[in-house]
């Protein structure tokens, strides 16, 4: 009977360990960009209009474009000129931060304490073998994100939902391992790049390149063509690559719209 249970007891505990934290989806991309006013003049071009912002001694510090009410794109000033430009971090959001951040410390993860952040939702970070950051929220009733909800979302917009990302890693073999035994996020496949899916049901996923590849967005649209003809009425230099439209960011992220959003 002991050995039984004790069967039972392992097979209960790497069913659990199988069990992936959900995740409701990608809540928003941090950039560190050249010139804040230049990247926010490019991305309003997109449609996506900055909410609010924090400065510091009359400089802004952290700007928030909308993307829709629960994703976002952040921007950041580039300090000085060791800070290396581009993609900073993605954050995923979590309607229930807590078993998640509890799920990751069984697994030897070792993310932040979930604390409350200074716009007012909930916030717990970890970091990748290469040492970037990743973040983790939930929205909070009464914050800066859940008090703007229906509004900013201008009928400007190219597209109402980012769908992937592109992050370049230096070991990419490496980071796949680490996402998918660590964070549980699922292979789509083997080799390079690799394509993981986010767990949970946003059918949203990020794809891992080799360094020092480009950053990407990819948003999903109807029809690119027709998003390709409003990106060159807005003064905006447009490639067209099979079904995608693809546009650059004054600092070289590449942000493409196609009808499947990259997936």
């Amino acid at each position: 009977m002991g050995k039984r249970l004790a069967l039972i007891g392992g097979l209960l505990a790497a069913w659990s360990w199988a069990q992936s934290p959900p995740l409701s989806g990608i809540a928003h991309v941090a950039f560190r960009v050249s010139d804040i006013p230049a990247a926010r003049d490019f991305y309003e071009k997109l449609g996506f209009e900055q909410f609010f912002e924090f400065s510091q001694n009359g400089k802004t510090t952290q700007a928030f474009l909308k993307i829709n009410d629960r994703q976002f794109i952040e921007l950041y000033p580039r300090g000085d000129g060791s800070e290396p430009l581009g993609l900073m971090h993605i954050c995923y959001e979590s309607a229930d931060l807590a078993p998640v951040n509890s799920e990751y410390v069984k697994r030897g993860v070792k993310p932040s304490p979930v604390r409350k952040a200074g716009a007012g939702n909930l916030l717990f970070v970890l970091r990748d073998p290469e040492d970037q950051v990743i973040e983790y929220t939930q929205y909070m009733p009464g914050s800066r994100h859940s008090e703007d909800r229906g509004k900013h979302l201008g009928s400007r917009r190219i597209s109402q939902q980012l769908t992937a990302v592109t992050v370049p890693v230096r070991d990419v073999a490496a980071e796949q391992a680490f996402y998918t035994s660590s964070l549980g996020f699922e292979s789509a496949g083997a080799g390079s790049p690799a394509v993981l899916r986010i767990p949970g049901d946003s059918r949203q996923q990020v794809t891992l390149v080799p360094a020092p590849g480009k950053p990407a967005l990819y948003f999903a649209v109807a029809d690119a063509s027709r998003a390709a003809a409003e990106l060159k009425s807005r003064g905006l230099a447009v490639k067209t690559t099979g079904r995608a439209a693809t546009v650059s960011d004054p600092d070289g992220t590449l942000i493409s719209f196609d009808p499947e959003g990259g997936r």
